[in-house]
């Protein structure tokens, strides 16, 4: 039979309630603990490090306000850091569906802290010698620190994680153009033959699909730089000092290294998730350019024989269990996987900027969950698909050798031929076998100096007329 669990009493406004003897929680989170054992899931260290971050600073200017006692500040600070440097990170037992303000997390990191806080001070660990609303949560409110942990969360992974991942993909799909431009090949629109184009230039547009992609994500910065601190129940400003949110919003943004202000407008940043929900639609958008680039590099070195074989991709694990000798795009397909479950995220993400109800969004943990890990899979999804897939992609002969056999070549003859004239002359080449090249010195008047001029691939990446 198992020995029981050791446990201490702590109290809150409820009453009593058992907690584990080591734990640094106390009683509102054991309740919350019990209250929903839902998922297993609970909040990042990403979240839990800027809850700390701001615990940190909430106490710093309190402190300066005068109207928290330095000694007990100090501890609080003590105590938060680290929290924010990951010493704490088990202490975070609450489930993600949980109470929808997150008021069981900000609790969660309320009691860790006091009860953390009060041992520095020489106190033990349930005496209240800090006190977790009193004084850890002092101008504070779970309405506004529970959005504000999550702005700032997304921000800096944003910063520190995603957009450094899709810079080294731009810039290795850039490498790329430069390296496959002088290889003309066939385009492809409804997945039918098209005219000629520079494998340089389809990666050239990849690499504008990322590009664009942290612009997106720069805008959705500027969004979640706006935080709600400050705003406490309802966007009211009660229990806080006038200055407090500006104070608490210039420390984070020297701990965080990133801009931070306080709203203008309390009530819609904590009536709604708005900018939640926008900078979701953004890391959307870019697993959708993900998807794509992903998709058409597959696609491309799909074969090696019965494929499209115009790109060999690094050979990275035998790619089945039965078939000797196969090689599968299993890095791609890792990215395509991790792109449908960011766009699921933010399907959910929107559900939850839904539940926003008069004065409070009620399903705030679900929205930071589905944020957060949507920053951070496409985040090492792109760095793997960089390192271990697009630097080792290699152009083979395919591409170059179909060209001549393309029937859309015919599309360079219309200016001079006409477009009806063209046509016939590509339905004659795919009925017979035969390029363009022998129908039209067949069926035209085109010279031999003409055909040469008018069916030069190069020229037809370019824009002009021949």
């Amino acid at each position: 039979m198992a020995a029981k669990e050791r446990t201490r009493t702590e109290r809150d406004s409820m009453g009593p309630m058992e907690v584990p003897a080591d734990a640094y929680y106390g009683a509102s989170t054991q309740r919350a603990v019990l209250n929903f054992p839902i998922s297993g899931l609970r909040f990042p260290p990403s979240f839990i490090r800027v809850l700390g971050l701001i615990k940190l600073a909430a106490a710093r200017v309190n402190a300066e306000l005068g109207l928290l006692d330095r000694r007990l500040a100090a501890a609080i600070e003590q105590t938060a850091q680290e929290m924010a440097d990951g010493k704490h990170d088990a202490q975070f037992v609450v489930d993600i569906f949980q109470t929808g303000s997150g008021t069981s997390t900000n609790m969660n990191a309320n009691e860790v802290i006091a009860n953390r806080a009060g041992e520095i001070l020489a106190g033990d660990r349930g005496s209240k010698l800090v006190h977790p609303n009193d004084q850890v949560n002092l101008g504070q409110s779970s309405n506004d620190v529970i959005p504000t942990a999550i702005h700032l969360a997304a921000l800096e992974a944003i910063e520190k994680r995603l957009i450094p991942a899709l810079e080294g993909l731009r810039e290795a799909l850039l490498a790329k153009s430069k390296e496959f431009w002088g290889i003309v090949k066939t385009g492809r629109t409804h997945l039918q033959d098209a005219t000629p184009v520079r494998l340089g230039q389809e990666f050239l547009g990849y690499a504008g699909q990322v590009e664009r992609g942290i612009r997106r994500l720069r805008r959705a910065q500027e969004e979640l730089a706006e935080v709600a601190l400050g705003g406490t129940a309802v966007g009211t400003g009660i229990n806080t000092h006038p200055e407090f949110a500006k104070r608490v919003c210039a420390e984070l943004s020297k701990l965080l290294g990133v801009t931070v202000r306080e709203t203008d407008n309390h009530f819609q940043a904590q009536a709604t998730l708005d900018g939640v929900v926008q900078a979701s639609g953004s890391l959307r958008t870019v697993a959708v350019s993900l998807n794509k680039i992903a998709n058409d590099i597959r696609w491309m070195g799909s074969g090696p024989r019965a494929g499209l074989g115009e790109l060999a991709l690094p050979e990275v694990q035998p790619g089945s269990s039965i078939m000797p000798g196969k090689v599968n795009p299993v890095i791609a397909e890792s990215l395509i996987q991790a792109c449908a479950q960011v766009i699921a995220n933010d399907a959910a993400t929107v559900q939850a900027g839904l539940g926003s109800y008069f004065e409070l969004n009620l399903m705030m943990p679900l929205a930071g969950h589905n944020l957060l890990q949507a920053i951070e899979l496409l985040a090492a999804a792109a760095a793997s698909f960089d390192e271990r897939c697009l630097r080792g992609v290699q152009a083979t002969d395919k591409g170059p050798e179909m060209v001549d056999k393309g029937l859309m070549l015919a599309t360079a003859l219309a200016p001079a031929i006409g477009y009806d004239t063209a046509a016939e002359v590509a339905k004659e080449a795919a009925r017979s076998g035969r390029t363009i090249r022998e129908v039209a010195r067949e069926k035209t008047g085109l010279s031999e100096a003409e055909l040469d001029r008018l069916l030069d691939p190069e020229k037809m990446t370019e824009p002009g007329l021949s």
